[in-house]
C-alpha cells in the first residue's frame, strides 16, 4: 500500500479542484492561461491540506522506530531478556514490559518521496502567488492592445506590490547579516524568504480565520430560520437593485463614448483597428446598432483634431471590459437572488400548510432527473424544507461551534508544552500512544479541513468593491479568479504550519527533540529569525480570540454602516427601510414573472390548438409580445396559484404608493427598451415599470 494513498489523494484533489472551479469560472469563455493558472493554484493548495495528514502519520511511525532503536537492547541481551521474561511469566511475575512494536501505517509513504513532493508543491505555489499570478492579474485587466503594452502596464502596476515584499525580505536580510552568530548562505536565504512569505500570510490568516470561526457556525444557525433568510434576501434585493442600475448606467455611458469614438475614427484611420477591438468587447446589440449606423465610405482627415489618442483608447478599452463584466454579473446575481427570495417565500408560506404538500409559486426552471422527480415528491419536499432541513442546520451549527471553541482555546494555549493545554496536541498524543493511525489521520483531516473551510469560506464571501468578487454560476472575471489563487497560495502554508504547531509537531515551536515532518523540513530552521519564530508565530495567533469577539458582536458590520456601506442589521432603521423596499420590489417582480409565464402558456395553448402561432389575434399578440402580461389560470397541482390578472393589476394600481412617470422622453433614444421593461429605479425614488407602449397594461 506504499504510495497508493498518495496517488489516490493526488487524483481526488484534482477532481475536487476542477469541480469547485467550474462553479465560478466558465472554461469556454475564460482565457486558457487564466483557467490553468487558477486551477493550478487551487489544486496545489488543496493538495497540501489533503496530503498533510499522511505526512503526520508517516512522521509518527518514524518517531516510533527511532524510539525503539534507542530502547531496544543488543541481540544477545535481547535473547536473555526474552528468556527472563518467559521464566518470570511462568513463575507468575509479569516481568519488565517491553514497548509495543511499531506497526507500519497503511498510508505509509517511503522515505525520500515527501520531501521532494513538498518542495515541488511549495515552491510552485510560491512562484504563482508572488510572481506569476500578480503579473497575470494586471495583464488581464490592462486595456492595452498589444502584448508589449500589456506587459509594461503589468510591471508598472506591480512595482509597489513587489517593493513591499522586497522591503520585508530586505529587513530580515539586514537582521541576519547584522547578527554576530549567523552567516549568510543559500539555505539561510531560502529560510529568510520563507519566513517573510509566512509572516505576510499569517497576518492575513488570522484576520480571515477569526471571521470564519464565528460567521460560519452562525450562518448555519441562521440557515435554519427561513424568515430571517427572507428578510436578508429582501434587504439584498433593494441593495442589489441600486448596484444593478449603476452598472447599467455606467455601461450606457461607456457605450455612448464608444459610439462617439466609432463615429470619429473612420475605416482607414490608423487607430481604427483599436476601435474594432473595443467594439468586439461590447454587447452584441450595441455592435449591430453601431454597424448599421457606420458609414465606411467617409475618409478620415489627418488634420482633424477630434481624433482620440492611443492612450485614451486604452483607457476606454479598460472601461468597456469592466463595465460589461459588472453589468453581466449584476444581471445574473439579480436573477439568482429573485429565485432564492421567491423560494424562501414559498418555504415561509408552506410551514403552515396542513396538507403537508409543498406548493411552489413558480415551477422550477432547472431540469431535474427522472429519479429526483419520482423520489422528491411534494410531500417529501415539504418535510425536508419545513422540518428536517432546519434541524440539520442547527445540529451542524452546534458541531461547528464546538470546533470553534476547540480552535480558539488551542490557539491561545499551544505554546505551553508542559503541561500540554492544546486540545489538538492532547488528542494526537492519546492516539499516538496506541499507534491508532486511522484515528490520527481522521483527527488530522477533520481538524485541518475545518480550519481550511473557515479560511476559504471567508475568501469566497469577501468582496472588495468591484475589483474582487467570486460570483457563482461561472460569472467570475479573470481578475477575481487570479486574485483568489493568490490568496489561497498565500494562506495555505502558514495555515498548515499553524496546524502543526497546535499539535506540537513543529519543533521550532514545541522545542522538543522529535522527528519533524517532511513539510516542516523544507521550511528550514526558523531560528534564523528568532524574534519571529519565538514571538510573532506564537503570540500573534492569540489575536484570533479578539477577532472572534469582534465578529460575534458584529463590530465590523457596525463600522461599515457608520461609514455609509449598507449592511444587514436587524436593529437598524436603514435596514428596515431597505427590507420594506425589497418587499415591494419582490411583489412587482413576482407579478411580472406571473404575467410572463401565463403569456407564454397562452401562446403555447394557441399553438397547440391552431398550429400556427402567427395566426394569433392582433390584440392578444401585441398584448403578450410587447407587454408579456397575459394570464392563464392553468397551473400544476403542486403550484401555488396567485391572484387573478385583473385583481392583481387593480390592486397594484390602487396600492402603489410611488407615482408612475409616463413621460416618454425619460427614456433615451438609443433603443434600450430592455432597461424600461426591467424597470429603472431612479435616484429620486421613482420606479419606471413600463415604457410608453405599455403604460396602460395595468389599468
Amino acid at each position: 500500500m506504499s504510495g497508493v494513498a498518495l496517488a489516490i489523494d493526488i487524483v481526488a484533489v484534482f477532481v475536487l479542484a476542477v469541480l469547485v472551479l467550474s462553479r465560478y469560472a466558465d472554461f469556454r469563455k475564460q482565457h486558457c492561461l487564466v483557467v490553468v493558472a487558477t486551477l493550478l493554484a487551487w489544486y496545489l493548495c488543496f493538495l497540501i491540506v489533503f496530503i498533510l495528514p499522511l505526512d503526520v502519520t508517516t512522521t509518527i511511525y518514524r518517531q516510533c522506530t527511532v524510539d525503539h532503536r534507542h530502547i531496544s537492547p543488543t541481540p544477545v541481551s535481547n535473547l536473555t531478556s526474552a528468556v527472563t521474561v518467559n521464566i518470570n511469566s511462568s513463575n507468575g511475575n509479569p516481568g519488565p514490559q517491553l514497548p509495543p512494536p511499531c506497526i507500519k501505517p497503511w498510508s505509509y509513504i517511503p522515505d525520500g518521496i515527501l520531501p521532494v513532493f513538498w518542495r515541488v508543491v511549495y515552491w510552485t505555489s510560491q512562484f504563482l502567488t508572488w510572481i506569476l499570478l500578480p503579473f497575470m492579474q494586471s495583464y488581464a485587466r490592462s486595456g492595452d492592445f498589444s502584448i508589449t503594452g500589456k506587459v509594461k502596464t503589468a510591471l508598472v502596476e506591480n512595482a509597489i506590490y513587489y517593493g513591499t515584499y522586497l522591503l520585508i525580505f530586505g529587513t530580515l536580510l539586514i537582521y541576519v547579516a547584522a547578527h554576530p552568530g549567523l552567516r549568510l548562505d543559500w539555505p539561510q536565504l531560502q529560510t529568510i524568504g520563507i519566513t517573510a512569505a509566512n509572516t505576510w500570510g499569517l497576518f492575513l490568516l488570522v484576520l480571515l480565520l477569526g471571521y470564519g470561526l464565528v460567521e460560519l457556525p452562525r450562518s448555519c444557525w441562521m440557515a435554519a430560520q427561513p424568515h430571517h433568510l427572507l428578510l436578508r434576501s429582501q434587504f439584498k434585493v433593494a441593495k442589489l437593485l441600486t448596484e444593478r442600475v449603476e452598472a447599467e448606467e455606467t455601461l450606457e455611458d461607456v457605450m455612448e463614448e464608444v459610439r462617439k469614438v466609432s463615429n470619429t475614427v473612420r475605416y482607414n484611420h490608423p487607430l481604427r483597428k483599436y476601435v474594432d477591438t473595443i467594439l468586439r468587447k461590447c454587447p452584441s446589440e450595441f455592435q449591430e446598432r453601431t454597424g448599421r449606423n457606420m458609414d465606411d465610405y467617409e475618409d478620415f482627415e489627418e488634420s482633424s483634431s477630434s481624433s482620440p489618442s492611443e492612450r485614451s483608447l486604452v483607457k476606454l478599452h479598460k472601461q468597456v471590459i469592466s463595465a460589461v463584466q459588472s453589468q453581466l454579473q449584476t444581471q445574473v446575481q439579480w436573477k439568482m437572488l429573485l429565485d432564492r427570495a421567491f423560494h424562501l417565500e414559498d418555504v415561509t408560506r408552506n410551514q403552515g400548510n396542513g396538507d403537508r404538500q409543498f406548493m411552489h409559486t413558480f415551477p422550477s426552471s432547472e431540469p431535474q432527473a427522472w429519479l429526483v422527480r419520482v423520489l422528491y415528491t411534494p410531500r417529501v419536499e415539504w418535510f425536508w424544507e419545513c422540518v428536517v432541513r432546519g434541524w440539520c442546520y442547527r445540529g451542524l451549527a452546534l458541531l461547528l461551534a464546538a470546533f470553534t471553541v476547540v480552535v480558539v482555546w488551542s490557539e491561545c494555549t499551544f505554546f505551553s508544552t508542559s503541561p500540554v493545554l492544546s486540545l489538538f496536541a492532547i488528542f494526537i498524543r492519546l492516539a499516538e500512544s496506541t499507534y491508532n493511525y486511522l484515528h490520527i489521520q481522521s483527527a488530522c483531516f477533520i481538524s485541518i479541513s475545518f480550519l481550511s473551510c473557515c479560511t476559504y469560506w471567508t475568501v469566497f464571501r469577501i468582496r472588495v468593491f468591484n475589483y474582487y468578487h467570486l460570483a457563482a454560476h461561472q460569472h467570475t472575471d479573470a481578475y477575481s479568479l487570479l486574485f483568489s489563487g493568490m490568496l489561497f497560495c498565500r494562506l495555505t502554508p502558514p495555515l498548515c504550519l499553524n496546524f502543526l504547531g497546535l499539535m506540537h509537531m513543529d519543533t521550532a515551536i514545541s522545542h522538543q527533540a522529535r522527528e519533524q515532518t517532511a513539510y516542516t523540513s523544507i521550511m528550514g530552521s526558523m531560528k534564523v529569525v528568532s524574534f519571529i519564530a519565538d514571538g510573532f508565530y506564537i503570540y500573534y495567533p492569540m489575536l484570533v480570540l479578539l477577532l472572534c469577539i469582534a465578529t460575534y458582536f458584529s463590530l465590523g458590520t457596525r463600522c461599515l454602516n457608520l461609514l455609509g456601506f449598507q449592511q444587514f442589521m436587524g436593529d437598524s432603521e436603514m435596514t428596515s427601510d431597505l427590507v420594506d423596499e425589497g418587499k415591494e420590489l419582490l411583489k412587482r417582480e413576482k407579478r411580472k414573472r406571473q404575467r410572463q409565464e401565463e403569456g407564454s402558456s397562452r401562446r403555447r395553448v394557441w399553438k397547440e390548438r391552431y398550429g400556427n402561432p402567427s395566426a394569433e389575434p392582433v390584440r392578444n399578440r401585441n398584448h403578450s409580445d410587447v407587454a408579456g402580461d397575459s394570464m392563464v389560470p392553468s397551473r400544476a397541482s403542486s403550484t401555488y396559484v396567485g391572484p387573478s390578472h385583473r385583481d392583481s393589476d387593480c390592486m397594484e394600481l390602487l396600492q402603489d404608493s410611488e407615482a408612475l412617470d409616463f413621460n416618454a422622453d425619460s427614456f433615451p433614444d438609443n433603443g434600450l427598451q430592455q432597461g424600461a421593461e426591467l424597470g429603472r429605479y431612479q435616484p429620486a425614488g421613482r420606479y419606471f415599470s413600463m415604457s410608453h407602449s405599455r403604460i396602460f397594461d395595468d389599468v
